[in-house]
């Protein structure tokens, strides 16, 4: 069949559908000059390469001749990839959620050659597709002031959602208001299987990084034990079933049931970027062999199917495989028995290869039930000998199962998810010591800002594709936060400096004096109808939470006037949400955890720096930034603190430091 104009695109999303009869054509300003060329609607429809649903109505609609005659003859087609030009999904994904109370992907939605909404939805089964097409063209046809009208009312709903107006009231930020964010989070948990109390469930990292620091700064008292309670369990049950890949390692998008069980099989790397740093920080805290197990199994995950071979890392697996929904990842109980021989009864014991395992059409996801102390009790085995025996099995079958016809690959390099993944390798390193982790960070951060810097010092959202898109405030947000992180454990001052330039370039681009917040798209942008802000956490924590976090710690960095004003102000604008909805507001908590508890500003200068630094992180303390040099240094923090012959450990809060001392011992005591 013809190609039609994605053919030439690099989205492996659009490419997808470049052999579609429908004429597609990728967002762009030739697309929308011809909508007002044609006086056509234009109809942008909008997905991912992982999505299932995605896949179902392009085999039920795009791939059908006769829909795509609909299509052609009345529409502007237009392929949008969500994930390459999230500003497009935002304003479109609005738009949907306010016409129908809801949304998803794949988003279809009719706009007028401007680009202003018109009408929208999600899936629509292909009878029902057909008859939309119509009705949508029936009326620009016939009554297309009826049209404009709706598109003007819809346009300025969408405009006016969710943004964020200057907080007139002095900031305040109180132990109080997170004690009743967090009142108010119990009533909707799940204490049985963990997580929320509703299905579906996602594996929502940022909210159990609150949860987790939290509990561990919180006074002592039922809701503290309630929360350390419920964490525990949820990072048990999460690790133990069928949303984590049980033999290769690597977390699912999340679970359709309440039991962690049946996952939607597509593996995007954000989510597993952001639970390697979950699970990381909570063996820190909890020194759980199980967190560190998930941790090495998930990094191998990475670097086996999500890395490129420059070491930068690649966007999503797809859930599908030979049409099927999780087909490379199940098991019929015939071939495990087969494979395994003798040793299936133990294997089927702990992976419940049993009623509890059994999905669709006689296939079994793999799951935990039970530890390896109660199995190797069972067994009359010792723990270190299960353990061997089961990393055996794993290995035999994860081996016969890389010979099958893998998911998807969605190759796509984005910045934000990069910046996402490197931090997820400085947090693992921080947590175990493993030098092969930083490495890899710092390789990739150094292959990824050579491949997305623009040259005004900006940063591209993408890395090889056919066209530059100028970087997203989550591609600043992020890599900022990564650069901050890689400082901490190397102590190298090029990439704080280089998180500092960034931030620059941030507040020159993005900022909003008027409301204090900080736009999505540059300043430098082609407008859409709407110019949004990401303010609400979700799967992904909102870009304005990760850039209100960063600048809170450059400004003790660097005692930047800017850097120390412009978080407070944007978390006192957030402040009233987040006792309400904790779960939509939770990396905005993490940040108050800052404010509403010590904060200490760590400094070691001397030549044993690394030595000291590494005995103090093995104490779990999330309220600190580290800062350390082998001689003198102009950063703040360090300046003027270099003794020779001596390693020197200052603790510091809010400017005020303690006498210096030289043992990590005495400096933990220091640190309450």
């Amino acid at each position: 069949m013809k190609a039609n104009a994605l053919i030439n695109e690099s989205s492996p999303y659009l490419l997808q559908h470049a052999h579609n009869p429908v004429s597609w054509r990728p967002w762009s300003d030739d697309t929308l000059e011809l909508a007002k060329k044609e006086n056509k609607l234009l109809l942008v429809s909008i997905g991912y390469s992982a999505c299932h649903w995605c896949h179902v109505m392009e085999k039920e609609s795009f791939e059908d001749e006769q829909v795509a005659r609909l299509m052609n003859e009345h529409f502007i087609c237009v392929k949008v990839d969500r994930e390459e030009r999230p500003d497009v999904d935002q304003v479109y994904m609005n738009a949907v959620q306010l016409m129908t109370g809801r949304g998803g992907w794949p988003l279809n939605c009719f706009a007028l050659p401007d680009g202003r909404p018109v009408y929208g939805g999600t899936y629509f089964p292909k009878d029902q597709w057909k008859n939309v097409l119509n009705s949508v063209a029936a009326v620009y046809r016939d009554e297309p002031e009826k049209a404009i009208e709706y598109a003007e009312r819809l346009t300025d709903g969408i405009q006016k959602s969710e943004l964020i107006s200057m907080n007139p009231e002095p900031p305040l930020f109180s132990f109080d208001s997170l004690n009743k964010c967090v009142e108010n989070w119990t009533k909707g948990v799940d204490n049985t299987e963990g997580g929320p109390n509703r299905a579906p469930k996602f594996p929502l990292p940022n909210n159990y990084l609150f949860l987790l620091r939290y509990a561990h700064l919180s006074a002592e008292g039922p809701l503290k034990q309630n929360i350390s309670r419920h964490l525990d369990l949820t990072l048990r049950k999460m690790a133990y079933g069928g949303i984590y890949d049980q033999l290769g390692g690597g977390f699912a998008r999340y679970s359709t049931d309440m039991l962690w069980k049946a996952p939607h099989f597509e593996k995007m790397l954000y989510d597993n970027a952001q639970l390697v740093s979950l699970y990381s920080e909570a063996y820190q805290a909890k020194k759980d062999p199980l967190y560190k197990q998930v941790v090495y199994e998930t990094l191998e995950f990475i670097r086996r199917e999500m890395t490129s071979p420059e070491g930068l890392f690649y966007s999503a697996l797809d859930a599908d495989s030979e049409g099927e929904e999780g087909k490379y990842y199940v098991w019929k109980k015939e071939e495990l028995e087969s494979e395994l021989g003798k040793d299936f009864t133990l294997f089927a014991e702990y992976f419940n290869v049993s009623s509890l395992g059994l999905w669709e059409e006689g296939n079994y996801i793999l799951l935990r039930k039970k530890g390896d102390k109660e199995i190797a009790a069972l067994y009359k085995m010792e723990e270190e000998a299960l353990s061997s025996k089961i990393r055996v099995m794993k290995e035999k079958l994860l081996s016969i199962r890389g010979k099958r016809i893998r998911p998807g690959l969605d190759n796509k390099v984005l910045t934000s998810w990069n910046a996402m993944m490197i931090r997820g390798y400085i947090d693992a390193y921080e947590a175990f010591a493993e030098n092969k982790f930083l490495q890899t960070a710092v390789q990739a951060m150094n292959k990824l800002l050579k491949d997305v810097r623009r040259k005004d010092g900006g940063l591209d959202h993408t890395a090889g594709g056919v066209r530059p898109i100028n970087g997203y405030l989550e591609d600043y947000a992020f890599s900022i936060d990564a650069l901050i992180a890689l400082y901490q454990a190397t102590f190298e001052e090029r990439w704080l400096e280089e998180a500092r330039k960034l931030t620059d370039h941030v507040l020159l681009h993005f900022y909003d004096k008027v409301s204090g917040m900080l736009w999505f798209t540059s300043d430098l942008d082609r407008s859409l109808v709407a110019r949004k802000m990401e303010v609400s956490d979700n799967v992904i924590p909102a870009s304005n939470s990760v850039m209100a976090c960063s600048l809170f710690l450059l400004g003790r960095y660097y005692d930047d006037k800017r850097f120390v004003e412009i978080p407070e102000k944007m978390l006192n604008n957030v402040q009233p949400y987040i006792a309400q909805y904790g779960p939509g507001y939770s990396n905005w908590g993490i940040l108050m955890l800052q404010y509403a508890s010590p904060f200490y500003e760590v400094a070691i200068v001397g030549n044993s720096v690394d030595e000291k630094r590494g005995e103090l992180k093995k104490h779990y303390h999330p309220n600190r930034i580290f800062a350390g040099s082998k001689k003198e240094s102009a950063l703040p923090l360090l300046k003027e603190r270099y003794v020779e012959g001596k390693t020197l450990i200052y603790v510091c809060e809010n400017k005020s430091c303690k006498l210096p001392v030289s043992e990590a011992g005495e400096a933990l005591k220091l640190i309450k």
